[in-house]
């Protein structure tokens, strides 16, 4: 095996523009940022005639939902980034920072309860584009996720966003009947005829949704539309479940306050190389809940900013 060229610092240099060394090589993978997994039909054939031209010819898919080009040598590094820009798409997705973002397909999806693409997008602009030069204590994870099916896992990221439709149950209108419909469409076992009524156990009601328009008698007509937050979760050698705030957001400007603060949060209190579920651990969920859901630390927010 010929010897490695590469020095160890430029190897880092080039990490910090997504590029990843393919090891016991001098060649890298190029990390092409996506905005939640979408592509449009041009920006793949981009990516393929990057790979064909600049690299081996394979394309990877992340965890993450971002697009890795195998086997680009390291003089290649600049042209190959000149290409993915010039077809309007960028490279990154590495350090101490907010990660791109992922949601589900919760827009599309029939159990989605939310606009996960409207949604995840707008936290991507915000503070993926937005915070890009704001260094953290250790990278930072967000995801989004539609229903509480959890298929991207919410509740393992730094902060997860699950969408809800919590029913609006009207007792009176419930006739008791012997084969309840809500009973059968509830997955979770949380809605029971008990005593010749319904009663939803709000202990295991998950906010699924699957109840709402199943009634014949209209008992629970609709619902209404919401986003549960967790925070501090974390997957990896040491996982972490993200605990749920202990408040149903109703619009999407309060979630996008939410994650903000989170984000603050975790640069004012969080020490250099510990992730936000330490953070959280450290100084406690209880005040971590509070200062997200205040908007007192927003009062500080160029002063955390600014801070070295």
């Amino acid at each position: 095996m010929a010897a490695l060229t590469v020095s160890k610092e430029d190897e880092k240099r080039v990490k910090g523009l997504g590029f990843l060394s393919n090891k016991r090589t001098d060649n890298f993978s190029g990390r092409v940022i996506t905005v939640n997994g979408k592509l449009t039909a041009d920006e793949h054939i981009a990516i393929g005639e990057a790979a064909r031209k600049f690299g081996n010819g394979n394309v990877v898919y992340t965890t993450r939902m971002t697009v890795e080009v195998q086997g680009i040598p390291y003089e290649k590094i600049d042209e190959f980034r000149a290409f993915i820009e010039q077809a309007g798409m960028s490279t990154g997705g590495t350090g101490a920072k907010v990660r791109p973002v992922v949601s589900c397909k919760g827009t599309t999806c029939q159990y989605g309860r939310i606009d996960t693409f409207d949604l995840s997008e707008k936290i991507h602009k915000a503070f993926y584009e937005g915070y890009r030069q704001v260094k953290l204590p250790h990278k930072f994870k967000i995801a989004v996720g539609g229903c509480p099916n959890n298929c991207v896992k919410p509740e393992l990221n730094d902060v997860g966003i699950v969408g809800q439709l919590v029913p609006n149950y009207d007792k009176e209108g419930c006739k008791g009947c012997k084969k309840c419909a809500i009973e059968k469409a509830c997955p979770m076992g949380a809605a029971k005829i008990k005593d010749g009524v319904l009663e939803i156990n709000q202990e295991i009601c998950t906010h699924c949704g699957r109840c709402v328009g199943n009634c014949r008698f209209d008992a629970i007509p609709d619902g209404m539309n919401g986003y549960k937050m967790y925070i501090g979760g974390r997957w990896g050698k040491n996982i972490s479940h993200g605990k749920p705030l202990g408040k149903i957001f109703e619009s999407e400007e309060e979630v996008m306050k939410a994650v903000e603060k989170c984000i603050l949060l975790f640069r004012e209190k969080g020490q250099p190389g510990e992730r936000f579920a330490q953070t959280i651990e450290r100084i406690g969920f209880e005040q971590a809940e509070a200062e997200i859901l205040s908007d007192d630390i927003l009062g500080r927010k160029q002063e955390i900013l600014d801070k070295e």
